[in-house]
């Protein structure tokens, strides 16, 4: 399995914040997965498992994760949007999964990746920091229903393209970031409820999406009023976009009893 820079970095951290705390011996054996499951969660950790080709590292636990939200858009002419190429490896479980009629492109500031495209995926060369690039990918793209932020992880960079993107997503789709633990990490531009942290905007935006109840409006303005869910796992995010309307209450049947119109506690 190849390591990438991240990777490594991140489990020297991890080892240097959870070694000395619990009686653990960090080492190869902890760091890197190395036996196969004994059943696979689905098809794209069988992909995972089972690729001899191109290069994919990822966090394991974030496999079934994958098929959860991106299930819906399966075998349809779905765009697909992933940040940051590496090896081309995860392009290609891309398009395994999500199928032929997918419209599949990748971004990457390496002008080396620009050999990969065609491959999997069109692949073009420019920075996830960039509004104007990215815009005309999906301009070129004929439109965006999955963004997969997986490039710099660099908290300036996951709010700058989660603003330019997320307004150009079309309604039903999905927006996931991954490897969010460097949100708190300095050398991410990230800290612990530092507010430059990709996952104190997450916090904000649970807020908006609550925003009926307390009265404050709602802050973060590239998702004003299209949050239709957000979806917290370790060190990924899952955003759904959809029209927000206010709540409504309903009561059906007719029998109730005796001084409990309501719930106890309710209104």
């Amino acid at each position: 399995m190849a390591y990438s820079a991240l990777y490594e970095k991140s489990f020297r951290k991890m080892q240097s914040l959870i070694g000395a705390q619990v009686d653990i011996a960090p080492g190869p054996g902890w760091r890197w997965v190395d036996e196969k499951p004994a059943r696979y969660s689905g098809e794209i950790e069988r992909f995972f498992w089972e690729n001899t080709d191109r290069a994919i590292d990822k966090w394991v636990h974030y496999l079934p994760l994958y098929e959860r939200y991106f299930a819906p858009f399966r075998h349809r002419p779905v765009r697909v949007l992933e940040i940051g190429v590496q090896n081309g490896g995860s392009a290609r479980m891309w398009r395994d999964w999500f199928g032929p009629e997918a419209i599949l492109f990748g971004i990457d500031i390496d002008p080396a990746c620009a050999q990969l495209d065609g491959e999997s995926a069109r692949i073009r060369i420019g920075s996830q920091d960039d509004a104007t690039f990215l815009r005309s990918v999906v301009a070129e793209m004929g439109g965006l229903d999955v963004v997969i932020d997986d490039g710099s992880h660099v908290m300036s960079h996951i709010h700058s393209s989660f603003r330019t993107l997320f307004p150009l997503l079309s309604e039903g789709g999905v927006y996931l970031v991954e490897d969010l633990h460097t949100a708190y990490w300095a050398d991410y531009e990230g800290g612990y409820r530092r507010r430059s942290s990709f996952l104190e905007t997450v916090k904000i935006m649970i807020d908006d999406m609550h925003c009926w109840y307390h009265g404050s409006g709602q802050m973060e303005r590239a998702s004003a009023d299209m949050l239709g869910g957000l979806h917290v796992h370790d060190s990924l995010v899952v955003i759904d976009k959809a029209a927000m309307h206010p709540p409504r209450r309903a009561m059906t049947g007719t029998t109730q009893l005796a001084g409990h119109g309501s719930k106890a506690g309710g209104s």
